[in-house]
């Protein structure tokens, strides 16, 4: 049977769900197809209403197949939501040679020994980054192959979901006729799509601001070193705007978009917003000024239960490449100067650094960036060997994650 040349980027997000459908040639990914539909299914990163995401999913992949020319029957899926959580394991194994020189089978079986971690029985492994190997006491090695000893260590980074959220995610998308390729904790295929090695080795935050959650990943030395999903996003912003003003979550949203702003200070008090423009049925003006005061302290929360982590971490104001936004919410008038403020750290907001051809308007819009992250990762994968297999998801326990070398370096 020929090799399918697509690679799908499938992102289902709290308030859209978007499709992104590539192909390689001569090392350059082709985007034949890039839609996003609304929806309503799901909430905080967990399917609240099967029958609308699987009704919304199966029209974006429709547009999707309309636009690519195929059929769209696999994909590589998002999964993000507060439920999934980063946590350090550490494996441990004797080396299996009499002699005492490691192999590669040695590597695989101290990576397994680190999934091993006894996780509750309502949650399921779904990635595993080894961070550095010991080899007798001798640690920081980040190649142990063809050294010598007897005791052999990995330190990791493990990423598991809720099997509930899991098993609905996987549900819904199997209900839509769509395999899954593989599944990848959203920002982690958002930094995939906006940062170079460069600045994954220096260090850097990749925060994207999407309408229920806050997904941030953080890098350096060209390794993740944490991760995490915040139960706030923008359309808290729209529902704080909407009880401040006593006005309905549409015009709440039309003000947050047209008008907002998180930098009060540079707004007139004179200014002042009339609703009737954006809704007949409402006859009040308001400030403008107010109304970014009330953007401006939820944005700061953000920022201040990020702040918190990276402190957690030891990273705070010590990330070199600084912050990059995407998501939704990160095309508010003044985010990245107020960031450079909270966070302490450089800020821009991001867009996609391959090589690209094809759609290339697409990529403008940051609601894209994690589902063309999705597709360079499946791009990646196939690359090197091991794309479209698909995963029998009858059998749980860390299946989702596959071993594609010692450490989890990008290439470009």
């Amino acid at each position: 049977m020929a090799k399918d040349p697509l690679v799908v980027g499938l992102d289902i997000g709290a308030s859209k769900i978007a499709v992104c459908v590539g192909s390689i040639t001569e090392g350059v990914v082709s985007l034949m197809g890039v839609t996003s539909v609304g929806h309503g299914g799901m909430k905080k990163g967990m399917i609240v209403d099967i029958e609308e995401t699987v009704s919304a999913l199966s029209q974006a992949l429709e547009e999707a197949e309309k636009m690519s020319g195929f059929p769209l029957t696999h994909a590589y899926v998002s999964i993000n939501g507060s439920h999934v959580l980063a946590q350090p394991a550490k494996g441990v194994v004797a080396v299996a040679r009499p002699n005492g020189e490691i192999q590669s089978e040695d590597v695989g079986r101290v990576i397994d020994a680190a999934k091993t971690i006894a996780l509750p029985q309502n949650r399921e492994l779904i990635h595993t980054f080894p961070h550095h190997f010991t080899v007798d006491g001798q640690d920081e090695i980040r190649d142990p192959i063809g050294m010598n000893g007897i005791r052999l260590e990995v330190d990791s980074l493990i990423i598991s979901a809720s099997s509930a959220a899991l098993r609905n995610l996987i549900k819904t998308v199997e209900q839509a006729g769509v395999q899954i390729d593989g599944l990848v904790y959203a920002p982690l295929a958002t930094a995939r799509a906006l940062t170079t090695k460069k600045q994954r080795d220096s260090g850097v935050v990749v925060i994207d601001l999407g309408a229920g959650t806050t997904d941030f990943a953080v890098y350096e030395e060209g390794e993740l070193i944490h991760c995490a999903t915040l139960p706030v996003g923008s359309m808290h912003i729209t529902n704080d705007i909407a009880i401040g003003l006593r006005t309905n979550l549409d015009v709440a949203e039309a003000i947050k978009t047209k008008y907002g702003s998180v930098l009060p200070e540079k707004i007139r008090e004179s200014e002042t917003i009339n609703l009737s423009s954006l809704d007949p049925a409402e006859d009040e003006k308001v400030s403008r000024r107010q109304i970014c005061e009330i953007i401006e302290a939820r944005v700061a929360e953000i920022f201040h239960l990020i702040r918190e982590q990276l402190q957690a971490i030891g990273k705070d104001a010590l990330l070199p490449a600084g912050a990059v936004f995407t998501g939704g919410g990160s095309d508010i008038e003044g985010l990245t100067e107020l960031a450079r403020k909270e966070l302490r750290l450089p800020a821009t907001v991001g867009f996609p650094i391959a090589q690209f051809s094809g759609m290339l308007d697409k990529l403008d819009n940051p609601i894209y960036a994690c589902a063309v992250g999705l597709v360079l990762w499946g791009v990646e994968e196939n690359q090197s060997g091991h794309g479209n297999t698909r995963y029998d998801f009858g059998k749980m326990g860390g299946l989702f994650d596959r071993f594609r070398g010692i450490l989890r370096n990008f290439s470009n």
